[in-house]
């Protein structure tokens, strides 16, 4: 399902993530821990193909870092969901509009487009906000519509970079909630945040932390 073998990453000669081995399964939700600039958002990276490797092979489903050719890194792409610490949404653009602008760019059907985005607003709390605009929105609801137009693709695999670390205890909690809520349905989830109180209170789940430029599995029960 995701596989990391052997992978080293420099920016500008510095070295980021160095010989870093991991596998993720189907259904697992993975926490990735590390102090600020320690090479999270790099690793998440990785998976999306923003970062390309400086040597070893990143696998994704039935890609690799070895042979995937530019044009493919958007189908790759469709296949996952990326939640963004800042969320990047479209401001001009009520919360419908914001969930369906992935499967218009991709060419979903309008009918279909209606279907998956009502889908995707109801599984996140949101379905009575569908025409807020998203400075309307509480900063949760604004990690919510993030999270809606993740899951509109019905994606195997979410990726989440610090998706709470503006929020608040309490809306953390209600957002990890969300998370664990997709996960229990059969999607891997791989989080990388600096809350440890989060991943505490998370069942079933692995944690992987960096250090030393090396990912190595921990446990903090």
């Amino acid at each position: 399902m995701v596989s990391l073998s052997n992978v080293s990453v420099a920016y500008d000669k510095y070295q980021i993530l160095e010989n870093i081995n991991i596998t993720i399964h189907q259904g697992e939700f993975v926490f990735i821990v590390g102090r600020t600039g320690a090479g999270k958002s790099s690793l998440l990276k990785l998976l999306y193909m923003d970062v390309l490797p400086a040597s070893g092979t990143v696998t994704i489903g039935d890609y690799s870092s070895d042979t995937i050719r530019k044009r493919e890194v958007s189908f790759l792409r469709r296949t996952i969901g990326i939640i963004f610490q800042d969320m990047k949404l479209l401001e001009d653009r009520n919360v419908f509009d914001n969930v369906a602008f992935t499967l218009h760019v991709t060419g979903v059907k309008r009918k279909k487009i209606k279907q998956r985005v009502l889908s995707a607003l109801a599984d996140v709390g949101l379905s009575h906000k569908r025409n807020s605009m998203p400075l309307e929105l509480s900063g949760g609801e604004q990690q919510r519509l993030g999270i809606a137009r993740a899951l509109v693709n019905d994606p195997w695999l979410l990726i989440a970079d610090e998706p709470t670390g503006n929020l608040d205890p309490s809306t953390s909690n209600d957002i990890l909630d969300t998370l664990i809520k997709i996960n229990n349905r059969g999607t891997a989830i791989l989080m990388a945040t600096h809350n440890y109180n989060l991943v505490k209170r998370t069942p079933a789940s692995r944690i992987l932390q960096i250090r030393d430029r090396q990912v190595v599995e921990v446990e903090m029960r």
